[in-house]
Protein backbone atom coordinates (compact mmCIF):
# COMPACT_ATOMS: atom_id res chain seq x y z
CA UNK A 1 0.00 0.00 0.00
CA UNK A 2 1.32 3.46 -0.81
CA UNK A 3 1.84 5.95 1.92
CA UNK A 4 0.97 9.57 1.37
CA UNK A 5 3.47 12.07 2.68
CA UNK A 6 2.38 14.77 5.02
CA UNK A 7 1.00 17.87 3.23
CA UNK A 8 3.21 20.06 5.40
CA UNK A 9 6.39 18.43 4.05
CA UNK A 10 7.90 20.89 1.49
CA UNK A 11 9.58 18.13 -0.47
CA UNK A 12 6.30 16.26 -0.84
CA UNK A 13 4.57 19.43 -2.01
CA UNK A 14 7.31 20.01 -4.57
CA UNK A 15 6.99 16.45 -5.87
CA UNK A 16 3.22 16.74 -6.18
CA UNK A 17 3.54 20.11 -7.94
CA UNK A 18 6.03 18.57 -10.39
CA UNK A 19 3.61 15.70 -11.09
CA UNK A 20 0.81 18.18 -11.61
CA UNK A 21 2.99 20.25 -13.91
CA UNK A 22 3.92 17.22 -16.01
CA UNK A 23 0.26 16.22 -16.25
CA UNK A 24 -0.65 19.73 -17.43
CA UNK A 25 2.24 19.70 -19.95
CA UNK A 26 1.07 16.36 -21.35
CA UNK A 27 -2.49 17.66 -21.59
CA UNK A 28 -1.38 20.83 -23.39
CA UNK A 29 0.72 18.78 -25.81
CA UNK A 30 -2.28 16.58 -26.57
CA UNK A 31 -4.54 19.59 -27.13
CA UNK A 32 -1.88 21.28 -29.28
CA UNK A 33 -1.59 18.17 -31.45
CA UNK A 34 -5.35 17.98 -31.85
CA UNK A 35 -5.53 21.64 -32.83
CA UNK A 36 -2.75 21.18 -35.37
CA UNK A 37 -4.68 18.28 -36.89
CA UNK A 38 -7.85 20.37 -37.06
CA UNK A 39 -5.98 23.23 -38.76
CA UNK A 40 -4.54 20.81 -41.31
CA UNK A 41 -7.98 19.36 -42.07
CA UNK A 42 -9.42 22.86 -42.34
CA UNK A 43 -6.72 23.80 -44.87
CA UNK A 44 -7.47 20.67 -46.89
CA UNK A 45 -11.18 21.47 -46.83
CA UNK A 46 -10.51 25.04 -47.95
CA UNK A 47 -8.42 23.77 -50.87
CA UNK A 48 -11.12 21.27 -51.85
CA UNK A 49 -13.81 23.97 -51.74
CA UNK A 50 -11.67 26.31 -53.85
CA UNK A 51 -11.12 23.49 -56.37
CA UNK A 52 -14.85 22.76 -56.53
CA UNK A 53 -15.61 26.45 -56.98
CA UNK A 54 -13.20 26.74 -59.89
CA UNK A 55 -14.60 23.61 -61.54
CA UNK A 56 -18.16 24.86 -61.06
CA UNK A 57 -17.23 28.22 -62.58
CA UNK A 58 -15.71 26.43 -65.58
CA UNK A 59 -18.89 24.38 -66.03
CA UNK A 60 -21.06 27.49 -65.81
CA UNK A 61 -18.91 29.30 -68.40
CA UNK A 62 -19.07 26.38 -70.82
CA UNK A 63 -22.83 26.01 -70.39
CA UNK A 64 -23.90 29.52 -71.49
CA UNK A 65 -23.92 28.77 -75.29
CA UNK A 66 -26.46 25.94 -74.94
CA UNK A 67 -29.60 28.13 -74.75
CA UNK A 68 -28.24 30.32 -77.54
CA UNK A 69 -27.59 27.29 -79.71
CA UNK A 70 -31.09 25.98 -79.04
CA UNK A 71 -32.61 29.28 -80.16
CA UNK A 72 -30.37 29.33 -83.25
CA UNK A 73 -31.35 25.78 -84.22
CA UNK A 74 -35.04 26.64 -83.71
CA UNK A 75 -34.77 29.73 -85.92
CA UNK A 76 -32.92 27.81 -88.62
CA UNK A 77 -35.51 25.03 -88.45
CA UNK A 78 -38.37 27.52 -88.74
CA UNK A 79 -36.63 29.28 -91.64
CA UNK A 80 -36.09 26.00 -93.49
CA UNK A 81 -39.72 25.05 -92.89
CA UNK A 82 -40.98 28.39 -94.20
CA UNK A 83 -38.60 28.28 -97.20
CA UNK A 84 -39.69 24.72 -98.00
CA UNK A 85 -43.38 25.61 -97.66
CA UNK A 86 -42.99 28.74 -99.81
CA UNK A 87 -41.06 26.87 -102.49
CA UNK A 88 -43.82 24.39 -103.23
Amino acid sequence: MTTHPSPSDPAAVAVELERLRSSVDVGFARVDGSLALLVQRSDQTDRAIADHESRLDALERSRWPLPSLAVLVSVVGAAVTIWTAAGR
